[in-house]
């Protein structure tokens, strides 16, 4: 009866274990085997040539600006993005004012709130960076108009063509586009922490800068440990917001202000024809992120709190 059991969850999972090795695993594996060869991407003929790409990697001065970008974008983004939809989620749901038979209370309208902070979810990030390239624009976008309409109109820069500014404006528009997830997201979350922590804990005194980091932060923590490495991972790509809102025709901004990995490797598979180096930035890129993964989850490991 039990060799039964295991023969039938063997037959069970083989063909979905199959077709994950072949669709999931095998490219993994290509990439890596492709990256020791100066493959050009067109050509059936390559050579082997061993770390010659790698060693290439460690001299490239574009790779390197790639990975600070990508660096600022894994540091900054999660950061500010859940940092905005804790805020705004919180203030949503135990931030209101206190009403009759109530322990705690979010603002009025909150629902409609939710549904505009989500809306930009519903919108391609394609259009989003399209968008904001329009408002980006130095003599007719939004954001320079609204400069000039309070008085400000010496202060017009080139938000898209600043080296110094092109990066923070790319920050901005992913920032917009993500939080209102997590503002659901969270909201979620705090619905379900029982009424009876935040009645305890106001009548010991606590004001709602103790309840959130004593009682919202610690029952959430799961959720914004998971959200930290979504958003990370989010941080690592951005290849659409930087093709299509930076200036110039290669993507990657000016001076290569806004160049990340994933542009990195488009621009040598594709537009050079080096498809042997661009699988080792993307190995690279692999690394990175699984980099990253194992340390927001080493770093945020605590006790688990259940209620």
């Amino acid at each position: 009866m039990q060799h039964g059991k295991y023969r039938f969850i063997v037959g069970f999972l083989a063909v979905p274990l199959v077709i994950y090795a072949i669709f999931v695993i095998s490219p993994f594996v290509q990439a890596i085997y492709y990256s020791f060869t100066n493959w050009t991407g067109l050509s059936a003929d390559f050579e082997m040539i061993g770390f010659g790409n790698y060693d290439r990697l460690l001299h490239d001065e574009v790779f390197w600006k790639a990975v600070r970008n990508n660096v600022v974008l894994l540091i900054v983004l999660p950061l500010v993005t859940l940092g905005l939809g804790l805020f705004f989620a919180f203030m949503l749901n135990v931030g209101g004012r206190r009403r009759k038979n109530a322990v705690i209370g979010g603002v009025r309208g909150a629902g409609f709130y939710k549904i505009v902070y989500f809306f930009p979810q519903v919108l391609s990030i394609a259009i989003v960076a399209l968008l904001f390239q329009f408002a980006y624009d130095p003599h007719s976008g939004a954001v320079n108009s609204a400069l000039k309409a309070v008085g400000l109109g010496s202060l017009q820069p080139d938000w898209l063509g600043d080296p110094s500014l092109a990066l923070w404006c790319v920050i901005t528009v992913m920032v917009w586009s993500n939080v209102g997830f997590y503002v659901v997201l969270f909201s979620a979350g705090m619905s379900s922490i029982p009424k009876d922590f935040y009645e305890a804990a106001l009548l010991d005194g606590a004001n709602r800068f103790n309840t959130f980091f004593r009682i919202t932060l610690p029952l959430l923590w799961d959720t914004v440990q998971t959200g930290w490495v979504y958003m990370g991972i989010i941080a690592l790509d951005a290849f659409a917001v930087v093709q299509i809102m930076t200036v110039g025709a290669n993507g990657g901004g000016p001076a290569y202000s806004t160049e990340v990995l994933t542009i990195f490797v488009y621009q040598k598979g594709f537009r050079d024809g080096q498809a042997g180096y661009a699988t080792a930035i993307g190995v690279a890129l692999l690394l990175l992120t699984m980099l990253f993964a194992v340390t927001v989850m080493k770093l945020g490991r605590r006790e688990r709190l259940e209620y």
